[in-house]
């Protein structure tokens, strides 16, 4: 007589349901959320950057490194660490431990903010993952966000390190490689999020495509965004504060290309180049963004359309009125963050865009 083997009962952890109960639009609301959190620590970036602040904190310590300094002595040994490296030395001999408090907020803030972004970022998908409503295919993109997050705080100390040895401030090309990464992970969190909500709309739709007109539009603004990290990290916007011109009736002061550097060095490491190249190439990434916004708007997305617009309008002139200002801190954190905006909006349209052709197909 023949047995039968009965199946073996499945294991399920207490608490968790049986099965898959993906929840697209809450996933991607709360991607959004991370993403404005990287909105913020791009916006205190700047403020960190335009206050001289990025290497007020010597050491990268990403646990103990949470709790400030709470005592008289804590604070003069960080004091202390701050005034064995060169930027003390060259610009702040004589600084307060006040000044130095002040200054040591903002980096502060800066770090507690991105140990804010990671922890987030962990409790939403530990809490997806244990309901098991992250919809299917969007894990690996969430591990692929988690490690990028982790990846950007290496490279955050990497910049800061090369600050803390020979150089009186930070490499201007790991501060740009710095906020790239970071606009790297915002890009990835609001099209994924845009994913998760067309998903929301229709279970069968597909991600969208990046289309190669989107492709060439984000690379240009991203070009642009590196420029302008370059113009910050040279000190290149503080000189040449008139506009359209750089110098009364020049429009680029004799002598300033280097004629012993290549072109590719000039447009790199020469403040002036550097500056016009960051003037002009602005243009070009205005002709792309609005190109874009054309073709949201052909596609059905007059909101996505408009939005961007108004944001790289207003970018524009951000961007004279940091020049005319001599930099004043203000004006030029809300050029930042507004460059971080129009990313967003930008996004939004090649999303839109590449969605309309996924759905053709």
């Amino acid at each position: 007589m023949s047995e039968t083997l009965a199946s073996p009962p499945t294991l399920r952890l207490p608490g968790r349901p049986a099965a898959p109960r993906p929840a697209p639009r809450a996933f991607g609301a709360w991607l959004l959320v991370v993403a404005a959190m990287v909105l913020a620590i791009v916006i205190v970036g700047g403020i960190t950057r335009l206050t001289e602040s990025g290497l007020s904190i010597v050491e990268w310590d990403p646990i103990v490194g949470a709790i400030p300094p709470l005592t008289h002595a804590q604070w003069q040994a960080a004091f202390d660490g701050y005034k064995a490296i060169p930027q003390y030395k060259a610009f702040n001999q004589g600084m307060t431990l006040e000044g130095f408090q002040h200054i040591f907020f903002w980096e502060y803030l800066h770090r507690l903010i991105a140990r804010g972004i990671g922890t987030v970022l962990l409790i939403v998908l530990a809490v997806f993952w244990w309901r098991r409503a992250i919809p299917k295919g969007y894990g690996w993109r969430a591990v692929a966000i988690f490690a990028l997050g982790g990846l950007q705080g290496v490279v955050g100390w990497w910049m800061v390190y090369s600050g803390l040895q020979f150089r009186t401030e930070v490499s201007h090309i790991r501060l740009a490689v710095h906020l790239l990464t970071a606009l790297l992970i915002y890009s990835y969190l609001i099209w994924t999020a845009l994913d998760l909500f067309a998903l929301a709309r229709g279970p069968a739709s597909k991600p969208a495509r990046l289309v190669p007109l989107a492709a060439a539009a984000i690379l240009i603004l991203a070009l642009q965004i590196m420029l302008g990290a370059f113009t910050a990290g040279l000190r290149a916007g503080y000189a040449f504060a008139e506009w359209p011109k750089m110098m009364g009736d020049e429009w680029f002061p004799a002598g300033g290309w280097n004629t012993g550097w290549s072109t590719f060095r000039n447009l790199v490491d020469n403040p002036v180049a550097v500056q016009f190249a960051h003037r002009w190439w602005a243009w070009v990434a205005l002709v792309a963004v609005v190109t874009v916004a054309r073709f949201a708007k052909q596609v059905g997305n007059s909101r996505a359309a408009i939005a961007i617009v108004v944001v790289v309008v207003a970018q524009i002139l951000l961007g004279i009125a940091t020049l005319l200002s001599g930099v004043r801190i203000e004006v030029a954190v809300a050029h930042q963050a507004v460059a971080t905006i129009l990313l967003g909006t930008l996004i939004w349209g090649c999303h839109a865009i590449g969605e309309a052709e996924t759905t053709a197909r």
